[in-house]
């Protein structure tokens, strides 16, 4: 083994790696236990206020090698919300919207809202097609009418005017509809900073008009709705200074001084409470509010009370220049305290308490937020953002990051009036009832063009523009797709997972151990080294662990074992020619690679595919794909080959086999090519029964491709579908799906009602609809643990996307299998095999979908399986016609017929097959059975996959490559025997 030290650095290396972003998670979960157990009180009640208290006092504390609690929370190994509980939105910013706006009353011709419509009945979500389309269309309508003409409007002066060309006209529309992209998304961005949420994800899909964002552990999905749609309001506010409320905050002082003696008399024995003259024990009769009353101890003017009204009001506040601060981990005490009765009534009556959108440092890895004090007379601000015409970064004449911004008229006289009585002092721009920034106005402003300035960097900048512009255009985010998981079936997930995980390995370890003797046991350490580094790279690259990932996790298992079992059945078949051990490791290392790496590329190749296109489940599923089958590709050829090789250093020889397993597959010698026939025709029968039923049953569709909403409802008893499917068509007056989900107390509910609305009422309304619903089983309450929503559009896109995906796949597999094997009729056969192989899985989904015990849908789970199911029969189809490919090339060959050839190629490679094909069905079953109902139905079209995509590998890949080769040859010319050399002699002649 060459460079054996630099390869056993580079383990050393990932293992050390490893160790240190796992030790991330084990850190935060045990600090997150430590809360739970703070906040539980002697009931076993856990008090949720008092245990984020508990994170907030660490959450900007050194806690570990240097790192906060923060910092720590973001590099452990998060768990997906299907594991955990969340909620996960898809937002969509509808380009009409956008150009009804910019349109202004040209928006309401017949010919705009003619096109508008037709432009949105296309399958394309792009947003450049769109306007694309929205141009051809009104071009059409409205034939002799320039797009100038109606988009050269007040509100877009000085970017088109009524003499601009399409083509600018266009261009214009184009920018302004990204940006009011870019512009949703940042907002979003400030109201999940507002929400509070541990670790969201939330990013701009890329070539989309469409935002994803991921919540784990809310449990109140009607707020995030609110919370995220509709359009930003962008308001302009007089700020308060300090010096103007110097009552209010003596006042404070007084009330934070007077809570202080109750906590601190609180938390002394009774005994000491009930001592006469004690006021703690009137506190408690009258309240906070009553002890603010009593003057002997409230109007105290000595020094010291002084001294405590200000320590107590310096120990939650900062003073700062805009007004007062909070210490991060401090926010929601004072939240609570401010928003008080008799804490609000020490204030001007037309104050407003708004904290600042972001933090800034306070040194010892604090985080200070300022807090404003807004004026709104009766809760108006002095302007709203709708007056706003444009906003730019720019640079001033000292080349300092800027933004300019211009008003339309009525704006520019209300921010002539705001900025007259507000020179020298700070107007606060606001969204979302955040305080962006509050630059102090320097004097009077006329004509409602500004310039904001202050430390500002380029991004910020140009990030302030962009909330600036926010308030111009109506463009509100719709949710079009939604799922919430509840925190129960997420720890029902966890519990599946993990036992499906511990019992597959288990199984695929023993059966490493029982084929292969002592063999099996160092295949097994490469297998746990695998997994062990898997789960680090996760950890390394902020990867998010979910239910399909394990399944992904624990597939990647069974496939490792593939280029376990290639390395070994090639250090057999060393082993039998008679080679001594240590050369037959090494040779059947050397001969096996190109193999491991063929079959592994092909699969890699899928596994990318479903990546790019993927999201949830399927994207869960093949990042732990991918990244498993890199770690155990490394794994096999580095690690088992370290391990072997130690073996050999201390003179130990051994067995690749056991006393059952000796003569497994041995002297093999079926015919697999005269027999393609019989097999084509079983094939094709299957295909024939299966065409007949998509044409008269079809398929049961998803709401992923159909949308819809769907509930998963679990009752305390049994439950009769077809009782609650007839109560269910009742109350919505549609026709209803109902299927039994994973036990007969918990049913999969499926509907069309209100998918066009996309309102966060229309939600609501119809969770109503489906609980009143729910509530005609008399006797048997139950609950929603779980809800999906996938809109109209959205499923069309993404039914488009999972084709464009199989294609993709298909493609990809046919152009790498002529790179590596030089030969059309190899790319035809594996191709022919792959459509082979989907169009019967799509025929048993089709004819079964009813009959067993969990879902037949055909969703994106399921695409992610077949594309899953390609890559796993490439793996298998390679690996044969490697070996093809091989014997071709072999001198024993000569003289052979290509049916003998292939058929040793095809026998000496079952043992190879069997062996994988087993261990990858055994996880899956145990996937079946142990990972839950969310998978079950993605479970099992992988397990028909493979049984199926080992059928086809053997019966019509490799029998195709002899048709097409033999048909080849059967159509070269047949030159005359005594002429055979007459082409050549002439080339020599002329050359």
């Amino acid at each position: 083994m060459t460079n054996k030290n630099g390869i056993i650095g580079l383990t050393i290396v990932i293992a050390l790696i490893s160790v240190y972003y796992l030790s991330f998670t084990f850190v935060s979960r045990n600090i997150k236990s430590k809360a739970v157990a703070h906040a539980t009180d002697a009931k076993g009640e856990v008090d949720m206020t008092k245990k984020q208290r508990y994170i907030d006092s660490l959450w900007r504390e050194d806690v570990y090698l240097g790192h906060t609690l923060q910092e720590v929370t973001e590099r452990e190994l998060n768990l997906g919300l299907d594991l955990q509980g969340g909620m996960h939105v898809v937002l969509e910013v509808a380009p009409a919207d956008i150009l009804r706006g910019m349109a202004g009353g040209n928006a309401r011709s017949v010919s705009f809202q003619n096109a508008l419509k037709k432009a949105g009945e296309d399958k394309s979500a792009s947003n450049s097609s769109f306007i694309n389309r929205f141009v051809a269309a009104y071009k059409e309508a409205a034939p002799n009418t320039s797009l100038a003409s109606v988009f050269a409007t007040s509100a877009n002066r000085g970017k088109i005017n009524s003499n601009s060309s399409d083509a600018d006209v266009i261009k214009m529309l184009n920018t302004e509809i990204d940006g009011s992209i870019d512009r949703a998304f940042q907002i979003t961005q400030a109201r999940i900073d507002k929400f509070g949420v541990t670790n969201p994800n939330i990013q701009r899909l890329p070539g989309q008009n469409r935002i994803l964002v991921e919540l784990p552990g809310v449990d109140n999905p009607e707020r995030v709705r609110r919370l995220l749609s509709g359009a930003a309001k962008l308001e302009f506010a007089e700020v308060y200074l300090t010096n103007e409320l110097t009552a209010g905050l003596e006042g404070l002082g007084r009330y934070l001084t007077k809570q202080a003696e109750v906590e601190k008399a609180a938390a002394r024995p009774a005994a000491a409470i009930a001592t006469p003259g004690d006021t703690t024990k009137k506190s408690s009769e009258g309240g906070l509010a009553a002890q603010l009353e009593q003057k002997s101890d409230t109007t105290k003017t000595d020094s010291a009370a002084i001294a405590a009204q200000s320590a107590a009001l310096t120990s939650l506040f900062v003073p700062m220049p805009q007004g007062l601060g909070v210490y991060l981990k401090d926010t929601a005490r004072a939240s609570q305290i401010l928003s008080r009765p008799e804490v609000r009534s020490l204030f001007p009556a037309d104050l407003v308490f708004m904290w600042d959108r972001k933090g800034t440092e306070a040194g010892n890895n604090q985080m200070i937020l300022p807090l404003y004090f807004i004026k709104k007379t009766n809760g108006e601000a002095a302007m709203e953002g709708d007056v706003i015409v444009n906003a730019t970064h720019d640079y001033d004449e000292r080349g300092r990051p800027e933004v300019t911004m211009q008003m339309n008229g009525e704006g520019a006289r209300k921010w002539r009036s705001l900025t007259a009585r507000s020179v020298g002092r700070p107007v606060a721009i606001i969204i979302d009832n955040l305080v962006y920034t509050a630059p102090t106005v320097q004097g009077e402003i006329p004509n409602g063009n500004s310039s904001i300035t202050g430390s500002f960097t380029v991004e910020e900048t140009k990030d302030m523009a962009n909330v600036l512009k926010a308030g111009k255009l109506p463009a509100p985010t719709h949710i079009v797709e939604e799922a919430v998981v509840g925190s129960t079936l997420g720890a029902e997930a966890i519990n599946d997972g993990l036992w499906s995980s511990v019992v597959g390995l288990l199984i695929v370890l023993v059966f490493m151990i029982a084929y292969y003797n002592k063999a099996g046991w160092i295949a097994d350490m490469a297998l746990l080294i695998n997994l062990f580094f898997l789960l680090g790279v996760m950890a390394s690259l902020g990867a998010v662990l979910t239910l399909s990932g394990i399944a992904g996790i624990v597939l990647s298992i069974g496939m490792a074992v593939d280029a376990n079992v290639l390395i070994y059945e090639g250090i057999k078949t060393e082993l039998a020619a008679g080679k001594p051990f240590a050369q037959a490791i090494r040779d059947g290392f050397k001969h096996s690679l190109t193999a491991i790496i063929d079959s592994n590329v092909t699969t890699l190749l899928t596994g990318i595919i479903l990546y790019t296109f993927g999201t949830g489940l399927v994207l869960g599923f093949a990042t732990t794909l991918v990244l498993g089958l890199l770690t155990s590709l490394f794994s096999a050829i580095f690690i088992t080959r370290l391990l072997l090789e130690n073996q050999i250093k201390k003179g130990k020889v051994f067995n690749f086999y056991t006393g059952l397993t000796k003569n497994w597959f041995q002297d093999n010698h079926f015919d697999f090519v005269s027999q393609r026939r019989r097999f084509y025709l079983i094939s094709g029968v299957i295909i024939a029964i299966g065409i007949g039923s998509f044409i008269f049953k079809g398929f049961g569709l998803g709401i992923d491709f159909k949308g819809g909403r769907s509930y998963v409802v679990r009752f305390e008893n049994k439950v009769d579908a077809d009782d609650l499917r007839a109560k269910m068509d009742q109350i919505l007056g549609s026709t209803t799906e109902v299927k039994t989900f994973g036990g007969q107390d918990q049913v999969k509910i499926t509907t069309a009602y209100l998918i066009e609305e996309t309102t966060p009422e229309a939600d609501q309304r119809a969770e109503n609809k489906i609980m009143e619903g729910v509530k005609k089983i008399a006797g048997n309450p139950a609950t929603i643990v779980s809800s999906n929503k996938v809109g109209p559009t959205m499923a069309k896109d993404t039914l488009w996307s999972a084709v464009y995906a199989i294609l993709l796949a298909l493609a990809a597999n046919f152009i790498y299998i002529f790179i590596r094997f030089k030969r059309l009729a190899f790319s035809y056969g594996a191709v022919m095999s792959l459509a082979h192989d989907v169009v019967i899985i799509l025929a048993i989904f089709s004819l079964f979908n009813g009959w067993l015990p969990w879902s037949l849908d055909i969703d994106q789970a399921f695409i992610g399986a077949i594309l899953t199911m390609i890559g796993y029969s490439m793996n298998d189809t390679v690996v044969i016609y490697d070996r093809i490919r091989d014997y071709l090339k072999d001198d024993k060959a000569r003289g052979q017929s290509l049916s003998t050839v292939i058929n040793s190629a095809l026998n000496s490679t079952l043992s190879r097959t069997a062996v994988t094909g087993i261990s990858v069905i055994l996880v899956l079953v145990v996937l079946m059975i142990f990972g839950g109902a969310v998978i079950r139905g993605f479970t099992f079209c992988m397990l028909l996959g493979v049984i199926v995509g080992t059928y086809s590998s053997l019966f019509v890949a490799a029998p195709i490559v002899v048709d097409i080769l033999q048909r080849e040859k059967q159509k070269e010319p047949v030159l005359p025997v005594a002429d055979a050399a007459a082409p050549a002699a002439a080339k020599k002649v002329k050359a």
